[in-house]
């Protein structure tokens, strides 16, 4: 049975305790994105205008916050500002969770209240990166990022199946009540934990203005982050709203709607889990080759979902591009991890945030537009006609193919026992 538990939860008792309290948040999490858009139209007179206003509350903030975030991760313990985010997170969800439950929701209180999430999450997401050195050794990191990664794709494939189940059962309010019990176990987690203290003569000097700019530093002279993050930032606002915009209209059209393009989604889940799995039990070398290498494969996706003659076939790709996106930003968030120096890791891990999921909306909102002008399958086609050379260039810069990942520490050969005289 010990042999089953990963050698990251048994070797790093710091992780372990971090893992156990975020496992339930991120799974929490899945189920909201779920279940929050059943919350917005259980409120009479709620459309899906109302929908797409209570989702940009919540991700608005990435793009107003994220870099504030890094800088506040990087001045202060990044374990009190997870903590206290955490806190924000649970109040704001149990604020949610009764006047659902009280049939005193407004369109606006969701509004006021979802902001004051994704605010918090903009914090958040910033500080957890740069604690992941503090609490894993650097040989370790692949793994611990891996395990990260497999409980949001369970969640990601469970999380539709668990929502369903906790609406017949408990309703919308209900539901988001035990997303709010999430965030407290995970406070609760984080209360407890203990990271290796970092160096003082590290610790970011001057003000938040002079933080901000060095954190920009931090990011633009090192060839291989800016243009990583180049290349994730194509894929987000360019190739992902194939997936979350124009696949299911196209599913809609063609394929028999939301059902048949829960079969997709589910089938990327699955590919995810094996990817996760793949990151967990196999030592990458050259971590930003293979990242380079497989976002390649996942932007991918908007050809298969335009030229897949079937459904079976669309989902038995997208599974392959699961398997590859789990392995792309497993590698990318390990080499920050290990190459950024400490101080700075939560600002440049802020960026990451902000051209990620703080510009995503941006291609969310243009793709629907762009496709009525020029035909559904031809934007397919021209996302992943600019999507993959932006990954595959990648590889034609030396840092990237470069980068090593972290040499295994050596465990010590115990001293042979004693012969008896």
């Amino acid at each position: 049975m010990r042999s089953l538990i990963p050698a990251v939860l048994r070797e790093e008792r710091q992780f372990a305790r971090y893992f156990y309290g975020q496992a339930l948040s991120m799974v929490g999490d899945r189920i909201s994105f779920v279940i929050m858009p059943f919350a917005v139209l259980s409120i009479p007179g709620a459309d899906a205008a109302d929908v797409g206003l209570v989702s940009a509350a919540t991700l608005v903030p990435f793009l107003v916050f994220a870099l504030a975030g890094g800088v506040w991760a990087d001045r202060l313990p990044r374990q009190r500002v997870m903590l206290v985010s955490d806190l924000v997170r649970f109040v704001s969800q149990a604020m949610v969770a009764v006047l659902l439950l009280t049939g005193a929701a407004r369109i606006s209180h969701l509004v006021v209240l979802m902001a004051v999430f994704g605010t918090a999450d903009a914090f958040f997401a910033p500080a957890a990166g740069g604690l992941m050195p503090l609490i894993v050794g650097p040989e370790r990191l692949q793994e611990a990022n891996a395990l990260r990664g497999l409980v949001m794709s369970t969640g990601l494939v469970a999380g539709p199946a668990l929502a369903g189940g906790l609406i017949f059962l408990v309703g919308p309010g209900g539901a988001i009540a035990l997303d709010a019990l999430s965030f407290a176990v995970s406070a609760a987690f984080l209360a407890r934990l203990r990271p290796r203290a970092a160096d003082p003569a590290d610790a970011p000097r001057g003000g938040f203005l002079a933080q901000l700019r060095e954190g920009f530093t931090e990011v633009m002279s090192r060839t291989w982050v800016w243009s990583t993050l180049a290349a994730l930032s194509v894929y987000h606002v360019v190739v992902l709203p194939s997936v979350f915009v124009l696949g299911p209209v196209l599913s809609a059209q063609e394929f028999g709607g939301a059902a048949a393009w829960s079969v997709v989604v589910a089938a990327f889940g699955v590919g995810s889990v094996v990817g996760d799995v793949i990151a967990l039990r196999v030592r990458i070398g050259r971590p930003l080759v293979i990242a380079a290498a497989a976002l390649a494969v996942a932007s991918c996706q908007a050809l298969i979902i335009g030229a897949g003659p079937t459904i079976p076939v669309i989902a038995a790709l997208e599974a392959v591009t699961g398997v590859a996106v789990a392995l792309a930003f497993t590698m990318w968030e390990t080499s920050l991890q290990a190459n950024v120096p400490q101080a700075a890791l939560s600002r440049v891990s802020s960026y990451d945030y902000l051209l990620t999921a703080g510009l995503m909306p941006l291609g969310l909102a243009v793709a629907g537009p762009i496709a009525q002008e020029i035909g559904l399958r031809p934007t397919l086609y021209g996302m992943t006609l600019l999507g993959v050379p932006a990954a595959l260039a990648l590889l034609a810069v030396p840092a990237v193919r470069r980068m090593r990942a972290p040499e295994p520490v050596a465990q010590p050969v115990p001293a042979p026992a004693p012969v008896a005289a």
